[in-house]
């Protein structure tokens, strides 16, 4: 019998996700010095998953830069999880003003479409 995965269990998203490509970059000073460029597989009003060769590890904070749909967002995270073997990784904003959680939902709902 295989054994359950707990990740199941900890899907605790309360917000709808969508498929998007596009660019994000890393405020980190460090991690621009890299030209560390990733790329998002999915978004949400609350956070997203994105492709990235650099290893994190989870609870780091991030700060990201993306254009999406022609909205700027200038957005901080703490890395939620991390799949090296896809490297991928999860990211779930924190600090965010009512505004940009507005116009991040307006560009998400706009990907549904």
């Amino acid at each position: 019998m295989e054994s359950e995965n707990p990740a199941a269990y900890a899907n605790r998203r309360a917000d709808e996700r969508v498929a998007a490509r596009f660019e994000v970059r890393f405020a980190q000073t460090q991690d621009a010095a890299r030209a560390l460029r990733a790329y998002s597989v999915n978004i949400s009003a609350g956070g997203l998953c994105l492709k990235t060769r650099k290893s994190y590890d989870v609870g780091s904070h991030v700060r990201l830069s993306m254009a999406i749909e022609g909205e700027e967002f200038h957005l901080t995270g703490v890395i939620a999880w991390v799949r090296d073997e896809a490297e991928a990784i999860g990211v779930r904003f924190t600090d965010m003003s009512d505004e940009d959680r507005a116009r991040l939902q307006r560009v998400v709902d706009s990907f549904k479409r």
